[in-house]
């Protein structure tokens, strides 16, 4: 069976991180609730950021519960997202979704990422 962790090296931990991914970003995937912004990193494996804003979702609670449903999609679909840095951004509204929608809506979105990231690694 295959391992799927969510260790230190697969996040972007530095401010400089997250403003190279900012910086112009080829991949996109964009809902009304998730922006997704990806960049080749030069590595073997994905990195994740993820930023939601108090605007966003008011409570700690919420802001917490948002991040740990991303990371945990992202941590069983990055076999796929191989070599780029990526950063999720959560919309205002993200909050009324429930866990299970939620979920979908991330799986749908790291499925349209994978493909982005396929086809730009390929015309590069």
């Amino acid at each position: 069976m295959t391992q799927y962790a969510y260790p230190r090296e697969l996040r972007l931990l530095t401010p400089a991180d997250f403003q190279n991914v900012f910086n112009n970003p080829p991949v996109k995937a964009v809902s009304s609730q998730f922006t997704l912004l990806a960049k080749p990193n030069g590595r073997d494996y994905p990195r994740l950021g993820v930023t939601i804003s108090k605007k966003t979702a008011k409570r700690a609670v919420d802001r917490n519960k948002i991040k740990r449903i991303v990371r945990e999609t992202y941590r069983l679909k990055q076999h796929k997202l191989s070599g780029f840095d990526i950063i999720v951004i959560a919309k205002p509204g993200v909050t009324k979704l429930d866990n299970h929608a939620l979920s979908e809506l991330l799986n749908y979105l790291w499925r349209k990422l994978s493909k982005r990231c396929a086809q730009y690694s390929s015309e590069s």
